[in-house]
């Protein structure tokens, strides 16, 4: 699954924070990450509001999401590099804070996100924060490793289809490696080298399918 970075500019509004965790919800969905979204949306919620809050109502920030490796990536970014986020030293999870400073929010955001931060830059800054997905990798699936092998398969499989060009729209459609067709296309496919191998395709169909009744009964 290609979970390609995006971003959007906004003027940080309180009401502008709604339609972001609405966006957000989209593209976690999209990304297959809906366990993610609750955490997410808060980050968001909290990271804009302390931009409104100490830096300024209508302050031109910017949204912008990413994976690093098996964790997704929240980043507002900002113009004020001078009232920086900060928790007291020493403190655990969910810490006292310096009230002119951040907030309510920060603690949030640390309470729920894996870690977090904040990046000085030219321009301005970056709160940042980043919570862990159950991938095994930024382009995998949550479905173990069958599904992670499943999705190799495919991938291979959309590239070999696209060295066939009288598939035609065929291969444009493989060449996307996702959706249900091209899983189709390949159970397909092994079912003639099957025929073709003299086996039975019948009695393949039906061990894959006991054996994925098993494993699903036992997860």
């Amino acid at each position: 699954m290609q979970r390609k970075p995006w971003e959007l500019a906004f003027l940080a509004e309180p009401e502008e924070v709604a339609a972001l965790r609405r966006l957000l919800r989209l593209h976690l969905g999209v990304w297959g990450l809906h366990e993610l979204v609750d955490a997410a949306q808060l980050c968001v919620t909290e990271l804009v509001t302390n931009v409104v809050t100490h830096v300024g109502i209508g302050t031109p920030t910017r949204l912008a999401v990413t994976m690093n490796d098996a964790y997704l990536r929240i980043e507002v970014h900002d113009p004020d590099a001078k009232a920086l986020p900060t928790l007291l030293s020493g403190t655990q999870r969910m810490p006292q804070l310096r009230e002119a400073e951040a907030g309510r929010g920060l603690a949030l955001v640390d309470a729920v996100a894996d870690r977090w931060g904040v990046q000085l830059r030219a321009d301005g800054k970056v709160t940042w924060c980043e919570l862990r997905a159950s991938l095994s990798s930024p382009y995998g699936h949550t479905g173990g490793p069958r599904v992670t092998r499943a999705e190799a398969i495919l991938g291979l499989y959309g590239w070999a289809a696209r060295k066939h060009p009288e598939r035609g729209d065929e291969a444009h459609l493989l060449s996307a490696v996702a959706g249900r067709m091209p899983a189709i296309e390949v159970i397909a496919d092994i079912l003639h080298w099957l025929h073709a191998h003299g086996h039975d395709p019948d009695d393949a169909l039906d061990c894959a399918q006991t054996r994925f009744e098993a494993e699903i009964e036992v997860a």
